[in-house]
């Protein structure tokens, strides 16, 4: 591995914290990974962006997939995973999933979660798209991911474990072998730390979550903006599959100009039994799919996107007025309340649905252990890609992913640490550079990012607006470093800029990576390739920043990654 030396433009940290580990984001991944970390006795400190409970797991309507009902089993686990996948999955991380899934649900109500049950008191499951049984467990109806946060932020304030909220990772640190010594952050004014300062450690654990805010309209929370990707990537990270990101089939459409993070409409809606409908009450995916509505949620998407432009509409929309009053309340309280706040009452009516970006199918690349290829450095839940979701992931086993890869990556760190004698000593980082290594964007190019993705790199892609949009896309770049490189001038460090930098950063690699693989395979869908293409691309794009902030990228020559302590070394480009 060989470290770019960038850096984004920030003041040098005026305090610093110690500790075994630092746990970089506050979901289900990075939550249990900081428990079982504090659990072997490691010195874990838990950075985040907000508040512990602000992250994307708490937006999961739906619930969290594993082979926990009558007659179901990994196997079969596996074998949906696999076709949601579309031939890119990575069979040995898939089953890793399912297998060690059930177990890692079980310490998951263990600490503490509470989970929806039947009358006969076993869980209550349910399906959603993709799956060929009822092995979805939720609770509250529709606020699964809302009780596992309550449930893993009660459990890290009840071990007293030291936390640090409202804190935006800026770079990883380093020593002067190159492994990991800590990040810096910036702490935006609340709490016992202000400004930059660093946390130093020989393990960082990214959980940074998604990148959701590249586009306009998508189900993230604003605090979505790639940062643990962008920072992977200046520290010399691998990327990954970063072309595929799951937009969601359903989501309330709220009008054309509609912008940020917008409400879902859980799959579980048509799990229980709603219709995909057109404006005349048709089912257009009847006979579409072998599951209908309950499709993998690429080919939902597509479905939809096609029918709104055979009929010149702006959306389509979800019908489950049969459903009737208790079931809304019971079931899907949070999704009701949602639809009647927008002026929608489901229980009489049908609900507009469209598509909007949702989940980053790919990531920081890592190994079944979670390690990156930088030594030190971990990634796990959204902000990585472990192979398990391929080209298109499967509904509910994001949060199953962030539970069993935490638990891996505690259990590597906790090992080497046992290896090393425990609070061996923190490395010490290389030294803070004298000038900005990277050049910062206006705050108001996040908003010109999201409009350039949207427009050329969203649901559907073509060679022609793949170019445009990387081409509009460079020029922000182009125009951001010369204004460095000639007279020094860049924008203001600050929180929005640090984010739209970081927006520019994984948007350029994203639209790469999209005009590199001519061909449709799962989320991501090129009008001009519509075909899937085994023979040439049934592998995986691999992307690293160079030092001269241009990209490297190849592509593996199998669908297996190569090992991550092992990278190989791509040709310039």
């Amino acid at each position: 591995m060989t470290s770019t030396g960038i850096r984004l433009h920030a003041p040098a940290p005026g305090w610093s914290i110690a500790a075994d580990v630092v746990v970089v984001g506050s979901g289900v991944a990075g939550l249990t990974a900081a428990l079982r970390c504090d659990a072997a006795g490691l010195r874990t400190v838990v950075v985040t962006k907000a508040r512990l409970d602000d992250g994307s797991t708490r937006w999961a309507q739906g619930g969290i997939a594993a082979a926990l009902g009558e007659g179901d089993t990994p196997e079969q686990h596996l074998d949906d995973t696999l076709v949601a996948g579309a031939g890119l999955c990575d069979e040995d991380a898939v089953r890793i999933l399912v297998t060690e899934g059930p177990d890692a649900v079980r310490r998951l109500i263990e600490t503490g979660a509470h989970f929806d049950e039947s009358e006969e008191g076993g869980l209550e499951l349910t399906r959603e798209g993709g799956h060929h049984r009822r092995r979805i467990a939720h609770a509250g109806g529709d606020a699964t991911g809302a009780e596992i946060s309550r449930a893993l932020v009660e459990a890290v304030r009840a071990r007293g474990m030291r936390t640090v909220e409202n804190a935006l990772v800026l770079d990883l640190l380093t020593d002067a072998d190159g492994r990991t010594a800590g990040v810096t952050l910036h702490v935006m004014g609340e709490g016992q730390h202000d400004g930059v300062g660093a946390v130093h450690a020989p393990a960082v654990v990214l959980a940074t979550g998604g990148m959701g805010q590249v586009f306009s309209a998508t189900t993230n929370p604003s605090v979505s903006t790639g940062d643990g990707v962008a920072l992977a990537l200046r520290a010399g990270a691998e990327v990954s599959d970063l072309e595929f990101v799951q937009f969601h089939p359903t989501v309330l459409f709220l009008g054309p100009d509609a912008e940020g993070q917008q409400p879902l409409v859980s799959e579980a809606v048509r799990g229980e039994g709603a219709h995909l409908v057109d404006a005349d009450g048709v089912r257009f995916m009847v006979g579409q799919h072998e599951l209908n509505e309950l499709a993998p949620r690429d080919i939902v998407a597509k479905g939809i996107m096609r029918r709104m432009q055979e009929q010149d509409a702006e959306h389509m929309y979800l019908d489950a007025r049969h459903f009737g009053g208790d079931m809304w309340e019971h079931r899907f309280p949070t999704i009701l309340a949602a639809c009647r706040a927008h002026g929608i009452d489901p229980v009489t009516e049908p609900v507009p649905v469209a598509p909007a970006a949702h989940y980053a199918s790919g990531g920081v690349r890592t190994d079944s252990k979670g390690r990156t290829t930088v030594p030190g450095l971990y990634a796990c839940g959204e902000v990585a890609c472990t192979g398990v979701h391929g080209a298109n992931r499967l509904a509910s086993n994001s949060l199953l992913e962030g539970l069993v890869y935490a638990e891996r990556i505690a259990a590597d760190i906790a090992g080497r640490h046992v290896e090393n004698g425990l609070h061996a000593r923190v490395p010490a980082p290389v030294a803070h550079p004298e000038k900005p290594a990277h050049p910062l964007l206006a705050p108001e190019a996040r908003f010109a990012i999201q409009r350039i993705m949207t427009d050329g790199a969203g649901v559907l892609r073509s060679a022609v607006s793949l170019e445009t949009a990387a081409h509009r896309i460079q020029q922000l770049h182009t125009d951001a470093r010369d204004a460095l490189d000639e007279n020094g001038k860049t924008a203001e460090p600050g929180v929005d800029t640090w984010e739209a930098t970081n927006l520019l950063c994984v948007a350029r690699v994203l639209v790469a990576a999209a005009r590199l693989r001519e061909e449709t395979r799962g989320c991501h869908w090129r009008e001009d390739q519509g075909e899937r293409d085994d023979t040439n691309w049934r592998r995986h794009i691999v992307v690293r920043l160079n030092p001269d902030r241009t990209l490297a990228v190849h592509t593996t020559d199998t669908p297996d990654f190569p090992p991550t302590q092992q990278p190989s070394r791509p040709q310039e480009q």
